[in-house]
């Protein structure tokens, strides 16, 4: 069985070359991580989710596992289960189980990846109507509401961290009027916590993390001809705790030159290009910036070593 529907408003891939010519042109250079979200990018994600360092992703289905049933109550099962960020099937398909909707919207930016992800969905949950749309989630999205039932999203992995909070406060505003009145959104959050959990987290032993970052290098090589020695950069992890946020760089481990095109750039040694930022937050700094985006807190949950955190917030003003 396979996906009910596929509807492909992806950005064309003129905007990869036009972002990345901009962000390399800037001091200093940076490109946006919604770029590493190619198939090969989405696989080694998948695998940074798998390792022991990285803490997010088995803490957020512990939660999801022990509070499922409340989250249910608290959202209203049958409802539209849209989520925002298509993954693995493993934290979805406890929703699933918990609220029985009766149809899913996965959205995702990797075209390969979504359909492969609403595929297995579909296979594994026959009962289910499922949808893929495949989008940049930056950009407004419109989705055609049934007839009957809320509208549930579900953002998790501490997505939202990528963003810096100007954006992530406009990003959840696009989810608002998507989401609609009386909609509902599970969110996951990372919390502010120990330094050395969260380098470590970003630094995992088996450099999986690194290959995820170089590889948008890789596919600067493959999509837009870019001449770059891709082994002549090194992946860098750490905690700001000034801004409160864990930054990864691409760092040159020598002088060079990265072309594209008639673009290009030069480097020193040790000049980098910042690929990502995830901000960590307390629990009441995100429900004040979810407060001006256009939400009402209902709900949050965390583990017992509060490394981690569900959220859960109600529309309101629409």
């Amino acid at each position: 069985m396979t996906a009910t529907q596929f509807h492909d408003y992806s950005p064309e891939d003129s905007c990869f070359y036009t972002d990345v010519v901009e962000g390399m042109s800037q001091s200093p250079k940076q490109l946006s991580p919604k770029y590493f979200y190619d198939q090969r990018g989405s696989e080694l994600f998948e695998q940074i989710c798998q390792q022991p360092e990285y803490y997010p992703t088995q803490t957020e289905i512990g939660i999801l596992h022990e509070h499922r049933e409340e989250i249910a109550a608290l959202s209203g099962a049958g409802c539209e289960l849209v989520e925002f960020g298509c993954g693995a099937s493993r934290k979805i398909g406890v929703l699933l189980e918990g609220l029985k909707p009766k149809t899913y919207i996965g959205i995702d930016i990797s075209r390969d990846f979504l359909i492969e992800s609403t595929h297995r969905l579909a296979q594994d949950y026959p009962w289910l109507e499922v949808h893929g749309l495949c989008a940049d989630l930056c950009e407004p999205l419109t989705l055609e509401r049934s007839a009957d039932g809320q509208r549930m999203g579900f953002y998790p992995g501490s997505s939202i961290g990528n963003y810096e909070p100007t954006e992530a406060q406009a990003l959840l505003r696009n989810f608002r009027n998507l989401l609609g009145p009386g909609g509902t959104l599970l969110i996951g959050v990372d919390l502010k916590k120990d330094p050395k959990i969260l380098n470590a987290a970003y630094n995992d032993s088996t450099g999986i993390t690194s290959q995820f970052n170089l590889n948008v290098l890789e596919r600067m090589k493959q999509e837009l001809g870019a001449e770059v020695d891709t082994s002549a950069f090194e992946h860098q992890a750490f905690y700001n705790a000034e801004k409160g946020r864990v930054e990864m760089h691409l760092v040159s481990t020598r002088e060079q030159d990265l072309r594209i095109g008639a673009s290009r750039f030069s480097f020193d040694k040790g000049e980098s290009i910042h690929t990502e930022n995830s901000y960590k937050y307390t629990v009441p700094e995100f429900q004040s910036l979810c407060w001006r985006a256009g939400y009402e807190a209902v709900q949050c949950w965390t583990d017992k070593n509060a490394l981690f955190s569900v959220q859960l917030f109600r529309v309101v003003g629409l």
